[in-house]
């Protein structure tokens, strides 16, 4: 119940906050690229069930289709000008506070993958990890902020990478949240969240979130 009070007003708070940069975004988007200024996305959420998220159109039509279809990779060529600049500041997450207010997503918890993705996770974390609901953030967007660097390095195919080094330890980040799951976690995760994306190098969550799994090797 708590957490459902601080997600509401959080959500409130940010929207009302951001409402004019969210407008010129808006604008920007519907006359630029695709010129269109939503996504909605397939993902999967709390007890398996499917919904929608909210994100602002970064990439060309139908790029989920195309390439490396759910993976995306540095310097990604379906990347759209804009979109850039949008998926290096996190803003085009900003959105999915919609579906925090819906109720289908919090403000910290696993992040929701798309069906695919979600199936790189092993049968045992898949039954786990849906006992919550999928957040905005979470310790698995800390620890991965800068994911497309680790794809980039590895001397084997994007989804190799991602199904058999990411998706392993990225699974047991989220399910020792939900062991440990407090509100001042929460609230270690939300400030982390706000410096990893001041500053990407930071890892300042090795000693804010003691007894977290530890990296491995293979992730460098």
């Amino acid at each position: 119940m708590i957490k459902r009070l601080f997600d509401i007003l959080f959500a409130l708070f940010w929207l009302t906050l951001l409402a004019v940069p969210l407008l010129i975004i808006m604008i920007v988007l519907k006359c630029t690229g695709e010129h269109k200024v939503w996504f909605l996305q397939e993902r999967v959420g709390q007890h398996g069930k499917r919904f929608k998220v909210f994100k602002f159109v970064t990439m060309v039509s139908n790029a989920e289709h195309v390439g490396n279809k759910d993976i995306t990779l540095r310097n990604d060529p379906r990347v759209l000008p804009v979109g850039k600049v949008l998926r290096k500041a996190k803003l085009n997450e900003v959105p999915q506070i919609i579906n925090i207010l819906i109720g289908n997503m919090s403000v910290v918890g696993w992040r929701p993958l798309m069906p695919k993705s979600f199936n790189y996770y092993s049968s045992e974390i898949q039954e786990k990890i849906v006992n919550m609901k999928p957040g905005l953030t979470g310790v698995g967007s800390i620890v991965f902020r800068d994911e497309e660097s680790i794809t980039e390095r590895a001397n084997k195919p994007p989804a190799d990478v991602y199904r058999e080094d990411i998706a392993p330890y990225k699974g047991r980040l989220e399910l020792w949240y939900q062991d440990n799951q407090t509100f001042i976690l929460d609230t270690k995760i939300v400030l982390l969240t706000a410096l990893a994306v001041l500053k990407p190098g930071s890892r300042l969550h090795e000693k804010w979130l003691a007894g977290m799994p530890p990296r491995p090797e293979s992730l460098g």
